[in-house]
């Protein structure tokens, strides 16, 4: 394998199909409908006809949309009427984990999507969000430049990627 100071160079890696942290994500919540869907919960919209109609989902494309989600752990179903059965749809841990995702890619959009974005994100203090990754370690700007691939410890001890609980392969 290429290395580089400890650090892998990624582009002289052969050329296969790499295990992926992100393709897996992707896999999950990297569908329009999905990341709408969850946009909506965040807001508080936990009603399917109110999340249909905020998000221009047909009720089929909604429907499968929520199952997915809720299977992947992202969303969980909350019964608030029993005659007839209905429920609410709320955000898990790790649909709440996915904030500054969809953070970032509301800023992207307000920069290089839209001529005139339709809302602002404003933090208690006051100010505008900005979203800035930073290393929690140093507190240092996180940049391209600032960061080096490197596979963890237990992908070199097994010569293979690590598997997650639902047996995809991680990096």
């Amino acid at each position: 394998m290429s290395e580089h100071d400890g650090g892998l160079v990624l582009a002289d890696q052969p050329l296969r199909v790499r295990p992926c942290s992100v393709a897996a994500a992707l896999d999950i919540v990297g569908e329009r409908w999905a990341l709408l869907v969850i946009r909506e919960i965040g807001y508080g919209v936990h009603r399917f006809a109110r999340i249909a109609g905020y998000t221009g989902a047909s009720r089929d494309m909604l429907a499968d949309r929520l199952r997915k989600l809720e299977s992947a752990g992202i969303v969980e179903r909350r019964q608030y009427s029993e005659h007839p059965p209905r429920f609410e749809y709320h955000l898990t841990e790790a649909g709440q984990e996915l904030f500054p995702v969809l953070l970032a890619l509301r800023e992207w959009g307000d920069k290089w999507a839209v001529d005139q974005p339709a809302i602002q994100v404003r933090h208690d203090c006051g100010h505008l969000v900005k979203s800035v990754l930073t290393c929690q370690h140093c507190g240092a700007p996180v940049t391209r430049d600032t960061v080096t691939p490197e596979r963890p410890a237990t992908f070199r001890a097994t010569g293979g990627p690590d598997r997650s609980p639902s047996g995809r392969a991680l990096s």
